[in-house]
C-alpha cells in the first residue's frame, strides 16, 4: 500500500522535519524516497535505486551519488556553518500537458484504501512526526506548487486519500504523519510545520505554499500562518478544531479517561457513526447516472465491506493515545484563536452541515468574520470526516473558488487545469435537468458554405473567438460548453463579468454553486490582459458583446443584438491572427415567457435603491461611449417557464484575419469587420427562426416519445428539420 524506501541526514537542529520526495532518474521508473531531517539514529543511511552508504552522524557527511540524467533530490553539507543545505530541483514533467476529460482518478481509492494504508503505516508506528509523499501522487506538473497536509485526531496523515492522483497533477503532495505513540506538545508540531514551510519558502519564494488543515491539522494551520504573516501561505480548512471548545468532545474527555479498556474496542463502532456520513462514506466508488436498484446494491456492498474496517479505528486512536490527543486539541484550539487577528494568508474554510462532533457551520462564520481574507464553502450533507466522503474533489473546490495560484499573482489563463472526466460527469449533474429539457441541436458552416449538422465547420486550431448572441440568462452556455468538449475535445474560456470573480456576493453560507463550475470550465473576467493572454495562449474564446444587458434583456427584445458602438475585441484578434466565428442561438422564447422587466420592476417603491445599493462598488468596465449596451438598468426579470422547446445553434463561416494587422491602425476598416460580424450574428439566428418550424421534435412531448419508442444511445440526438 505505501511502502517506503529512505535516507536519513544526521540531526542538526531540536527539531525534526522529514521530507517524503521522489528520486527520479529518465532511465529508470520513479523510486519513492524519504528525506529525514534529522533522524534519530547515529548513523546516516542513503539509498538511492539500491546503493546506499553510512556515516557517523557526527562526522561528515558522504553520500554516495550517482550523475542522473535528471536528479530531483540533492544533499550537500557546509562545513564551515555545520548547516545542512537541502537544493531540490522542483519536480514537474515538463512534457505533460493535460487535456480536457482527463483522470483524476477520483473513486478508484475509497475509505477502505485508507483503512488499509492507515494500518500499515501504524504497524511498528515509533519516531518522531514526519513527512511523506505518496506515491499515487505521481509527478506534478511544471511549475507546480507544494502542499501540505496537516492531519485531524488520526494523525495518519492519509485523509486525502481519495484525492492524491487528482491533487498530485497540480502540487508537490507532501503529508503530515504523527505517530502513534509521539507526544509532540502542539507548539512542537507547530515549529515542525513552520521549519517545513521555511525551507519550501527558502527553495521558492515566489511560489505559494498551501496547507490543507482537517480538523486539528487547521488548528495547526492557522498558528503557523499567525506566525509567519509575510510568507505566501493558502489555507484551506476542513472543518477546523478551532470550535472545540463548543463542540460535544469536551465533556467526552472525563468519560473517555473512567472507561475500562475491556470497552474501549467498541468506541471505534460509535465513532464512525459520529465522525462522518456512512452512506456517503460507501458511495465514493459509485456513479450517478447508475439505475437506482444497482446504486443501491453497490452501496449495499460498500456499507457491508466498511464494517469489518471500523475495528481498526482502536488501533489509530488507542485509548492513552485518543486521551491525549483531546488534551492537544484543546490546546491547539485556544493557540490558534488568540492568534486569529495575526493570520494575513488567504483562508478558505470547508464546512459539514451535518457534522456531529464540532459546530463546524457556525465555526466557519466565525471565522469569515475574524479572518480578514476567509472565504467558506459549506457542504450541507456531508458529516466531520468531509475528506473521505463522497463529496466534490478537493482540487475542484480550490480550483472552483480561483485559489489555485502557482506564484503570488492569480492568473487563471497560465494556472488553468482542463476540467477532468470528474468534474465534466459532476456538473453535467448539476445541469442535467436544462440539457435534457432544452434537446439543443447544433449546426456549423464549412469553408464553402455549406450548413451541416454537428461542428464539423468549426475550426481545431486556435486562436478563435466564438461571437453570438446571449439568450435570457446565458442558458444558451450549458449545452455549448457541453458540446464543444465531448465532440471536438475544446474547452471554452468564456469571457464572464468581473462580479463572478469578486466574491461580494458571497457569504459564510454560500456553496459550491453554478458560478464555482463556471470557473472550473475555464471562464474568465472580462479585461483585456485576459483576452490578450487567451489570444497569445491559442486558447478558444467564447465572447458576447452584449453581455448581462443581452442576457437580462427586457420585454420586446427576444433576439435582439444589443452590441457595443465601437469594436472592442477586433483589433485585438487581427493582432494575434485569430479565426472569428459568428454563431446565433434561438430558443429562450420556447422556455419562459418575460412578466416584469427592468422597467416593471422599476416602479416598485425601493426596488431602485435596492439595485443601486447592489451596484455600489461593483467594477464597470464599459463607459457611456458603448452604447445602450453600457446601461446599468438592469436586473433579473420576473418569468414564467412555458412547456420547453428546443435550443438550436447555428456557427457561421469562420473569418480569419490572418493578414489585417492593419486594422491595428485602420479604425474604419476594424468597424467595418465588425459590423459583418455582427450582421452574421443576426442572420444565423434569423435562419434559425424560420427553420425550427419545420422541426417536427421542436416540442418536448415529441421528443420524449421518440426517444421511448426508438432508444438511443446518449450520443445519438433526435432528428430535426431537414437542411
Amino acid at each position: 500500500m505505501a511502502s517506503i524506501t529512505s535516507f536519513g541526514v544526521s540531526p542538526f537542529s531540536a527539531m525534526r522535519p522529514r521530507f517524503r520526495v521522489q528520486a527520479q532518474n529518465l532511465d529508470r521508473p520513479i523510486i519513492p524516497t524519504n528525506a529525514v531531517l534529522p533522524s534519530e539514529s547515529d548513523s546516516v543511511v542513503t539509498e538511492i535505486n539500491g546503493a546506499s552508504s553510512s556515516s557517523s552522524s557526527s562526522g561528515s557527511l558522504v553520500l554516495e551519488t550517482k550523475h542522473l540524467k535528471n536528479d530531483s533530490f540533492i544533499l550537500d553539507k557546509n562545513r564551515e556553518n555545520e548547516k545542512l543545505i537541502i537544493e531540490e530541483k522542483r519536480r514537474g514533467n515538463d512534457d505533460v500537458v493535460l487535456e480536457p476529460l482527463w483522470d483524476d482518478g477520483y473513486g478508484t481509492q475509497t475509505v477502505e484504501d485508507y483503512f488499509a494504508a492507515a494500518k500499515e503505516i501504524c504497524n511498528d508506528d515509533g519516531g518522531p512526526p514526519r513527512w511523506f509523499c505518496p506515491v499515487e501522487c505521481g509527478s506534478p506538473l511544471k511549475n507546480s506548487p507544494t502542499l501540505l497536509f496537516l492531519p485531524g485526531l488520526d494523525g495518519t496523515g492519509f485523509g486525502l486519500t481519495l484525492h492524491h492522483k487528482a491533487l498530485g497533477k497540480a502540487f508537490e503532495v507532501r503529508c503530515l504523519h504523527i505517530p502513534v505513540l509521539d507526544r509532540t506538545p502542539f507548539e512542537g508540531l507547530v515549529k515542525l510545520v513552520e521549519e517545513a514551510v521555511k525551507v519550501e519558502y527558502a527553495l521558492a519564494p515566489k511560489k505559494p505554499i498551501y496547507l490543507v488543515g482537517d480538523s486539528f491539522g487547521g488548528c495547526l494551520a492557522l498558528a503557523v500562518a499567525a506566525r509567519n504573516p509575510t510568507v505566501d501561505l493558502v489555507l484551506i480548512l476542513v472543518n477546523p478544531a478551532t470550535s472545540f471548545g463548543r463542540s460535544q468532545l469536551q465533556p467526552f474527555l472525563p468519560i473517555l479517561e473512567a472507561l475500562p479498556n475491556e470497552l474501549h474496542v467498541a468506541l471505534p463502532f460509535v465513532l464512525s457513526f459520529v465522525m462522518g456520513e456512512p452512506m456517503k462514506m460507501a458511495s465514493v466508488s459509485i456513479e450517478n447516472n447508475l439505475p437506482p436498484a444497482k446504486k443501491l446494491e453497490l452501496l449495499s456492498s460498500n456499507l457491508t465491506a466498511l464494517l469489518p474496517c471500523l475495528p481498526e479505528l482502536a488501533n489509530i486512536v488507542p485509548k492513552d493515545t485518543l486521551i491525549w490527543k483531546l488534551k492537544l486539541l484543546k490546546t491547539a484550539a485556544a493557540y490558534a484563536n488568540s492568534r486569529l487577528h495575526a493570520v494575513k494568508a488567504e483562508v478558505l474554510v470547508l464546512a459539514s452541515g451535518k457534522d456531529n462532533l464540532l459546530p463546524s457551520k457556525d465555526e466557519a462564520q466565525r471565522l469569515a468574520r475574524s479572518i480578514q481574507n476567509c472565504r467558506v464553502r459549506n457542504f450541507k450533507d456531508s458529516g466531520h470526516t468531509l475528506l473521505l466522503e463522497d463529496c466534490i474533489g478537493l482540487l475542484t473546490i480550490i480550483r472552483g473558488t480561483c485559489m489555485y495560484r502557482s506564484s503570488r499573482r492569480n492568473d487563471l489563463v497560465r494556472d488553468y487545469i482542463p476540467l477532468s472526466m470528474t468534474e465534466f460527469k459532476s456538473a453535467m449533474d448539476v445541469v442535467g435537468l436544462l440539457r435534457a429539457v432544452t434537446g439543443s441541436v447544433m449546426f456549423s458552416t464549412l469553408e464553402n458554405g455549406k450548413i451541416v449538422q454537428g461542428l464539423a465547420g468549426v475550426p481545431v486550431e486556435g486562436p478563435v473567438i466564438y461571437v453570438g448572441y446571449h439568450m435570457l440568462f446565458g442558458l444558451e452556455v450549458v449545452s455549448l460548453s457541453e458540446e464543444f468538449i465531448t465532440q471536438k475535445g475544446i474547452v471554452l474560456r468564456g469571457i464572464s463579468h468581473p462580479e463572478l470573480f469578486e466574491g461580494r456576493r458571497e457569504n459564510a453560507s454560500s456553496e459550491f454553486s453554478i458560478f464555482d463550475w463556471m470557473k472550473i470550465f475555464g471562464a474568465v473576467p472580462v479585461s483585456g490582459s485576459y483576452l490578450f493572454k487567451l489570444l497569445k495562449n491559442k486558447s478558444h474564446i467564447l465572447l458576447y458583446p452584449g453581455g448581462q444587458r443581452e442576457a437580462l434583456h427586457y420585454k420586446g427584445e427576444e433576439y435582439k443584438v444589443i452590441w457595443p458602438d465601437h469594436p472592442e475585441f477586433v483589433r485585438m484578434a487581427a493582432r494575434f491572427g485569430a479565426t472569428i466565428v459568428p454563431f446565433g442561438t434561438v430558443g429562450e422564447d420556447d422556455i419562459a415567457d418575460i412578466l416584469f422587466d427592468f422597467n416593471d420592476l422599476a416602479k416598485i417603491p425601493y426596488f431602485l435603491e435596492y439595485v443601486r445599493e447592489l451596484q455600489r462598488g461593483s467594477v464597470k468596465f464599459r463607459d457611456e461611449i458603448s452604447g445602450e449596451v453600457a446601461s446599468r438598468n438592469i436586473a433579473p426579470p420576473v418569468i414564467l417557464p412555458k412547456l420547453p422547446g428546443r435550443f438550436y445553434y447555428l456557427f457561421g463561416k469562420p473569418i480569419s484575419t490572418k493578414g489585417m494587422k492593419d486594422m491595428l491602425e485602420d479604425r474604419e476598416a476594424a468597424n467595418k469587420l465588425y459590423l459583418q460580424i455582427k450582421s452574421e450574428v443576426e442572420h444565423n439566428m434569423g435562419y434559425l427562426l424560420k427553420k425550427r418550424d419545420e422541426d417536427p421534435y421542436r416540442s418536448f412531448i415529441d421528443r420524449k416519445i421518440y426517444q421511448t419508442l426508438y432508444p438511443r444511445s446518449e450520443s445519438d440526438q433526435t432528428p430535426t428539420f431537414k437542411l
